[in-house]
């Protein structure tokens, strides 16, 4: 931060902002005790889908916090947090994309997507994924064509169709349920843990809100689903009901 420019009897102010100062309010809150806990939580080891990812043990709020007081972040600078190996930077690095998008016009909206987009190498957890994919990506297409989260949703790369099926979030809470139904029946036979759990997930957000059009899609699907998905899809069901499904 750097204070200088008077102009007569006028003092302006220049802030400047670095994803470094960000690194440093995250290094201030990092603690050994809740790293240990974190990186055994989001599954680090070898082989697992978290291999290799570093934790400061900086938690979520704290996380937010840091954000918002960083939230005018330049992307050149944002894109360095995401970039870095820590999970922390990343995580905090997309919550300020999602601080930034709702005041920006239309045209800088796009810049913030089309820089997401250009980084889901680094959007590479789950939490990562679920705490910006809604806010960001779906936010913006609630209004346009939809292709892309299909496209995405076809993808290879795990954590891209995550995006494509959390993404649908914006939508379920707008009502609107048909993309969510498509992609999860693009996704019905993911061999991944991670999606069975974001479809089932999905599915529940719409009971929540239109028990008819979850169980259309239940019955059509329920025998033929992995079990992990199935049982988030009916957690919120009466006890008859989920006995009902499971028995297939």
């Amino acid at each position: 931060m750097h204070e200088g420019l008077y102009k007569g009897s006028i003092k302006s102010k220049i802030t400047f902002m670095s994803s470094s100062q960000v690194q440093q309010a995250l290094k201030k809150l990092a603690s050994e005790e809740k790293s240990q806990i974190l990186t055994r939580f989001f599954k680090t080891a070898k082989g697992e889908y978290g291999e290799g990812d570093v934790f400061i043990g900086v938690v979520v709020p704290e996380q937010r916090k840091i954000a918002k007081e960083f939230r005018d972040l330049p992307l050149n600078e944002v894109a360095k947090l995401l970039k870095s190996k820590i999970h922390e930077d990343r995580l905090t690095a997309l919550l300020i994309l999602t601080y930034k998008y709702p005041k920006l016009e239309q045209q800088e909206k796009k810049k913030i997507i089309d820089f997401y987009l250009k980084h889901t190498a680094y959007i590479n957890n789950w939490d990562l994924v679920d705490l910006s994919a809604y806010k960001l990506l779906g936010e913006y297409l609630i209004d346009k064509d939809r292709t892309l989260l299909y496209e995405l949703a076809k993808s290879k790369n795990l954590w891209e169709r995550r995006i494509a099926m959390i993404s649908t979030f914006t939508f379920i809470r707008n009502k609107d349920f048909a993309d969510t139904l498509k992609i999860a029946g693009i996704l019905l036979q993911d061999k991944h843990d991670l999606m069975h759990k974001a479809v089932g997930w999905m599915l529940r957000e719409i009971g929540k809100r239109d028990i008819k059009t979850e169980e259309e899609f239940l019955r059509k699907y329920y025998k033929k689903m992995p079990r992990t998905m199935l049982r988030y899809a009916i957690e919120k069901f009466d006890e008859n009901k989920r006995k009902f499904y499971l028995g297939k």
